[in-house]
């Protein structure tokens, strides 16, 4: 049997697949610490689930509009008003079934054959994949570790030619958790002004950030960067709903209507409940984001200590997210084979970088308890002064 091409090269998420080997250990009885999940360890907020029980209970059980129910849309326009500064009508909004879904409509919507697409490596390791199924290529520039992994407008203009479409913008970032000042965003912003691309901004992680670092949509910095913009986010990260599978998008009217027509055809609408649960988590009290936020960054500061602590590896404190990318390079080893010894031998479970565009790091997610970052930390420790 012959797949079409466009599907045959597209392997399992490397991140889901460890995941699911990590877990199959745990069912077996074995002890494993996992740093992989890229999903919050909390519990979704209780007002959310009583509001997804009540939908139940009051039968919204059907069919939606396509790109979302009207009072779930309002309650984002407002959100992008508050936190963002962006002004979008109900028009410019589609309700997706998770950020994934939305970023996969935007490159479908925006991108065809001979498209290029900039991508900043090291990067999420769905955007190639995206960007494959929508027939365009990607273009990735390397970014430094010692600029916290972020490029800089002359890295961003060596990659731009006349077939450029898109440049993908991840603040804060996975795998990095790097987050872009507002200096390096007019950087940026100028850049697809004047050549003409779009920008896909990637901020589902906009209200994990850590420190005094805020966070900066970059279509808020002007009209001109507005009209070249489209603004993913969610619920998924912010308030530990990523079962809920509910993400948005806003942009440009006629990038919004292509995308809400696209997916009326290929998923109808996000689940019914899942919006009301999402609809209670933008609009009730947010008291558990900050308290979801500070314990996040008591476990950053504890892994970085760590990781700062031991030979032969490495790390730059990661600004927002919940991830720690792992310099292991002197390790002399390829990220995947470490991160299967590292299963197998230490039984901690953490995701190689090679998919991410950097193989000689490793992401380590401190999205677990203090107690599992210290029994992890000891076992890769105890590991590297064996083997390193």
């Amino acid at each position: 049997m012959k797949l079409a091409d466009r599907v045959s090269g597209i392997a399992e998420s490397v991140t889901l697949g460890i995941t699911s080997r990590a877990k199959k250990m745990v069912k077996e009885g074995i002890d494993v610490v996992s740093f992989a999940a890229g999903e919050p360890d909390f519990d979704t907020p209780i007002h959310i689930k009583d509001a997804a029980i009540k939908a139940i209970n009051d039968g919204f059980t059907k069919y939606t509009p396509a790109s979302g129910m009207p009072g779930l849309k309002d309650a984002i326009t407002a959100k992008f008003k508050k936190d963002n500064g962006l002004t979008y009508a109900s028009e410019q909004i589609v309700v997706s079934n998770g950020a994934k879904h939305s970023l996969y409509n935007i490159f479908q919507a925006l991108c065809q054959k001979g498209d290029e697409v900039i991508i900043p490596a090291p990067y999420w390791l769905s955007y190639p994949a995206m960007v494959n199924l929508a027939e365009a290529k990607s273009v990735f520039v390397n970014t430094k570790q010692n600029n916290n992994f972020k490029v800089t407008g002359k890295e961003l203009e060596s990659k731009i030619t006349n077939k450029t479409k898109c440049f993908v913008l991840n603040s804060p970032s996975n795998p990095t958790g790097s987050v872009y000042g507002p200096e390096e965003l007019k950087v940026i912003a100028a850049l697809a002004v004047k050549h003409d691309f779009f920008v896909i901004s990637d901020e589902i992680y906009e209200k994990l950030i850590y420190g005094n670092m805020k966070h900066i949509s970059i279509a808020s910095l002007g009209k001109d960067i507005y009209d070249h913009t489209v603004t993913v986010n969610g619920v998924s990260k912010s308030y530990s709903m990523t079962g809920w599978r509910i993400g948005y998008a806003a942009g440009p009217l006629e990038v919004m209507k292509a995308i809400s027509n696209l997916q009326s055809h290929a998923a109808s609408n996000p689940s019914s409940i899942s919006q009301k649960a999402a609809l209670a988590a933008l609009t009730e009290g947010q008291g558990c984001v900050g308290e979801m936020r500070a314990e996040l960054e008591k476990r950053r500061d504890l892994m970085v200590s760590r990781i700062s602590g031991m030979k032969k590896i490495s790390c730059v404190k990661p600004e927002g997210a919940f991830y720690v990318f792992c310099d292991i390079s002197k390790l002399g080893l390829d990220s995947t084979v470490l991160a299967n010894r590292l299963l197998d031998e230490a039984k901690v479970a953490v995701i190689p970088g090679g998919p991410f565009g950097a193989d000689s790091f490793i992401r380590f997610s401190f999205a677990t308890s203090a107690e599992a970052i210290k029994k992890g930390m000891d076992r890769i420790e105890e590991w590297i002064n064996k083997n390193g």
